[in-house]
């Protein structure tokens, strides 16, 4: 099994091992293991944890919680970080995208005499995520996941139950670490070292194929779909990340505000590219209608059926039909 290492971002990774469109045609349709060790870990142990959690975020954490996601805004409402949460044993614990050292250092800021002890766990525990609508492990039974419906603009108070807004099954696993249920598979938070993974017999897959399953889903990553003024109403994560009728929180007055107006500034597209230059767009690459910029391209991938796809953020007044550029290639909403 020859692995090709990622760069950048997604360095210290796989990103395919020598079929990159097989390893997708497997998440498709049958199960694979991918290799997201490259995501930062925090634990956060102590009696406080959830309602401190609940307090700091845009999630309903009070009360029985297992998995969910969640976000950290700013003053004004900007996504600054996205974390997928599980509590274990009185441990939460929240992978996020790269190095957790500036969210580190917020919760660290934020502890004040609760019963709370936040660290960095990235060089004792690593996460992989068996994909596939075959996924599963012996011995393991994880429930569905469970998602609220998002309402509409003037939500009443009554709309919305007191959990979070999507739920993700968790379960410890034998010999350390958990598994956490989600919408593409289970993903497996391990320690480093640990001998789980052999006794899974499906063949691993790369971060491309991941990536590819994950624009075809328009799920949002931070840093690549999101910028510093990204409202998380653009890119869809109120639907998995945000809790419409919880109590105050940084950022909360615009979550409530843009939502009662029904119209964020922009919005999450999957673009179709042309296909006539096989080296695809960087993450940030501008969008242009008539020769001004719209938008910016996240991520771009070579899908196994749709061909040069991309996710992409665009002003919400650019029209569905519009003929798009991303420098001279031609790019339509799907």
């Amino acid at each position: 099994m020859n692995a090709v290492m990622g760069e950048g971002r997604d360095a210290g990774v796989p990103v395919h091992y020598g079929d990159p469109a097989r390893e997708q045609r497997i998440l498709a349709n049958e199960a694979g293991l991918v290799d997201r060790s490259h995501r930062g870990v925090i634990a956060v142990p102590g009696e406080d944890r959830l309602s401190w959690l609940h307090d700091l975020t845009t999630q309903y954490l009070h009360g029985d919680v297992s998995g969910t996601e969640l976000l950290f805004l700013s003053p004004h409402g900007h996504v600054e970080h996205h974390a997928v949460l599980a509590d274990v044993d009185g441990t939460a614990w929240l992978d996020v995208e790269g190095a957790p050292n500036g969210l580190l250092e917020y919760l660290h800021r934020m502890r004040f005499l609760l019963r709370v002890e936040p660290c960095d766990m990235s060089q004792e525990m690593s996460l992989y995520s068996l994909v596939g609508p075959e996924a599963a492990l012996a011995g393991i039974d994880l429930g569905p996941v469970d998602e609220l419906p998002v309402p509409g603009p003037k939500f009443a108070s009554a709309d919305l139950p007191k959990r979070p807004s999507v739920a993700y099954p968790v379960a410890p696993l034998p010999g350390g670490g958990f598994a956490r249920r989600m919408p593409y598979g289970i993903d497996l938070m391990l320690p480093r070292g640990s001998k789980y993974l052999d006794e899974i017999e499906v063949p691993w897959c790369g971060l491309w194929a991941f990536e590819a399953m994950r624009v075809e889903a328009h799920r949002p990553r931070l840093g690549f779909e999101t910028d510093h003024k990204t409202l998380p109403a653009e890119v869809d994560w109120l639907a998995s990340a945000v809790h419409l009728d919880k109590g105050c929180y940084r950022g909360q007055e615009t979550i409530a505000r843009v939502h009662n107006l029904g119209r964020p500034p922009r919005r999450l597209v999957l673009l179709h590219l042309d296909g006539v230059d096989e080296e695809l767009p960087a993450v940030g690459s501008a969008v242009e209608l008539d020769g001004r910029a719209v938008g910016f391209v996240g991520t771009t991938v070579r899908h196994h059926e749709l061909g040069q796809v991309a996710l992409a953020v665009l002003k919400r007044s650019v029209a569905d039909d519009a003929k798009l550029k991303i420098g001279a290639r031609a790019a339509a909403i799907d």
